[in-house]
């Protein structure tokens, strides 16, 4: 009998060690994705440009930071703001939509992923959508804090979309903030994922309406037919294959 106690005290014992083992594994490996994440932001704010290139009135401080970064990596299209949040990414666009998803902007395996760009879009469109992915991580990083536009109140605290090319820095004010899904290909509803390159004014202008639609809260800005438009995307866990989405136009100068 008592060799059976022990035996059963040790064997608790292992249990515990091994579960605190998996603990500090998990906690640990979390750490170091969240500080991967953290380094892609940084990597925005670290990029040095030539003084004399900033002088030169063609290029903005951020549009020079882009050409930089192109040196790194052809596939990197802009970079991302939302003032006073965690988003300050660069975007990507590769030839798939699969790359990125598992790959940092330097090309490198990463559960994180990136920040990027459908690949239909097709920059010699105007009145186009820039419709941009990112994972949201527990850790508060990439498009973690798009999930706070649930609040009205967040929204009206961060109300613009900045997106910086090398050509043109772009401001976007919101105009939809909505839940959807991945839907069975049969499904004849409202995909808001299929609407990139519009084709004609009906399908721009039914875009708009379907989104206004779902909407979780009223905002009563309506773009016209022509504005470009850009549309984020995570994932949600309100449905199974749920996305959140946030849809803003270009804020014409």
């Amino acid at each position: 009998m008592r060799n059976w106690k022990k035996f059963l005290i040790i064997f608790i014992y292992l249990i515990l060690i091994f579960l605190i083992i998996l603990s500090c594994m998990y906690i640990v490996n979390q750490l170091y994705w969240k500080k991967e994440a953290i380094e892609e932001a940084k990597v925005v704010e670290d990029v040095e440009v030539k003084e004399e290139e900033v002088s030169k009135k063609d290029y903005s401080e951020k549009m020079l930071k882009v050409k930089t970064l192109k040196q790194e990596n052809q596939d990197i299209v802009g970079i991302l703001e939302i003032d006073n949040t965690n988003i300050n990414y660069p975007v990507l666009q590769g030839n798939d939509n699969e790359f990125y998803m598992t790959h940092n902007y330097k090309k490198e395996k990463s559960k994180n992923g990136s920040i990027f760009l459908d690949k239909s879009y097709n920059w010699d469109i105007d009145s186009n959508n820039l419709l941009i992915y990112g994972h949201n991580l527990n850790n508060g990083t990439m498009f973690q804090e798009l999930l706070k536009y649930e609040s009205e109140n967040f929204y009206k605290e961060h109300p613009i979309i900045l997106f910086t090319t090398e050509d043109e820095e772009k401001s976007f004010e919101i105009i939809s903030v909505f839940k959807s899904k991945v839907y069975n290909k049969q499904d004849d509803v409202f995909k808001y994922y299929f609407f990139i390159n519009p084709k004609n004014e009906e399908e721009y202008n039914n875009y708009i309406k379907n989104i206004k639609e779902k909407s979780l809260f009223n905002i009563e800005k309506i773009p016209k037919y022509g504005t470009e438009l850009i549309t984020l995307s995570t994932c949600s866990y309100h449905v199974k294959d749920g996305r959140f989405v946030v849809v803003g136009s270009k804020i014409e100068k």
